[in-house]
């Protein structure tokens, strides 16, 4: 795709801030707040879980579309652009998840016995 589809929709979610609760679904999760959005981004997580292990492809690309959506309104609470997370995958890029876990502070690294 030339276009990238999730800046787009991360504009349309900044957009609808300005609009009412009652007629933007992004807006009254916006209202709601921190705890209420990340209910949701762990309710659409576990929904995909379910997809990948039991349903079709078309069930997951659904529900995976739902926790992207949900993910940019988490980011738009939290007025963080998607381009900080894109450069934070860049750097990434090239390192093995061990390296790059390696490579976080200790306060930001949670680790456990089976990572």
């Amino acid at each position: 795709m030339s276009d990238d589809i999730l800046m787009r929709l991360s504009d349309i979610i900044k957009a609808r801030k300005s609009s009412s609760s009652e007629s933007s679904y992004t807006k009254s999760l916006l209202e709601r707040g921190p705890e209420f959005i990340s209910k949701k981004i762990g309710e659409e997580a576990t929904e995909v879980v379910i997809a990948l292990c039991s349903q079709n492809d078309e069930a997951v690309k659904r529900e995976v579309a739902d926790l992207l959506y949900h993910l940019l309104v988490g980011l738009e609470y939290r007025n963080l652009k998607l381009s900080e997370i894109y450069r934070e995958l860049e750097g990434r890029i090239g390192r093995s998840g061990h390296e790059e876990k390696a490579s976080r502070p200790k306060e930001t690294a949670r680790r456990t016995e089976n990572d």
